[in-house]
């Protein structure tokens, strides 16, 4: 349990093969279904603070109240997904934590001396995201993400869906 953020809701993997990382959690870790957008509903993204027209794929899973995120970026627009790939990483980026008071705990962050590397909204204003630059090490980028909009209830479903998941259609299409 994070002292600043509470408990890691999310797992984020950079990938650069977004449909083989799937087939990789599907057929060997047994995690599924994934719920995949090919051009994830990314709005007023920006890197650094200057506006990027990043576009990527992304699929969720759950494992257990752990989501799984991967994404792959499908240009070479400014992002921290690319800086990481660039560095010669691929896997996990970063840990989401999920907060339905935004403001206080992006507030909060700043105060402690975090400092923005990208952000966006996603499925509306109330589905904004935050990414801190903390990659000293692989992996451990923040990323602060709002779900008090449609953003949160889809993650709630996509939980759901996961619990009682039989195999079944393991990759779901979703269209935006």
């Amino acid at each position: 349990m994070s002292r600043y953020f509470g408990e890691i809701r999310q797992n984020g993997y950079v990938v650069r093969d977004i449909e083989a990382a799937m087939r990789h959690w599907i057929e060997v870790l047994g995690v599924g279904p994934f719920f995949y957008l090919e051009r994830a509903p990314v709005e007023n993204f920006r890197y650094y603070g200057r506006p990027s027209g990043m576009v990527a794929s992304i699929a969720l899973a759950n494992s257990g109240p752990l989501q799984i995120e991967l994404i792959q970026q499908r240009n070479d627009e400014p992002s921290m997904y690319l800086d990481f790939l660039a560095a010669g990483h691929e896997g996990l980026q970063h840990v989401a934590y999920w907060t339905r008071d935004f403001d206080r705990d992006l507030e909060r962050a700043l105060d402690a001396g975090f400092e923005v590397g990208q952000s966006g909204d996603v499925g509306g204003p109330d589905g904004r995201m935050v990414y801190f630059d903390t990659q000293g090490h692989p992996g451990t980028v923040v990323e602060l993400s709002e779900i008090s909009g449609p953003k949160g209830r889809t993650f709630e479903w996509i939980a759901e869906q996961a619990r009682d998941w039989d195999g079944s259609e393991p990759i779901r299409r979703i269209r935006t």
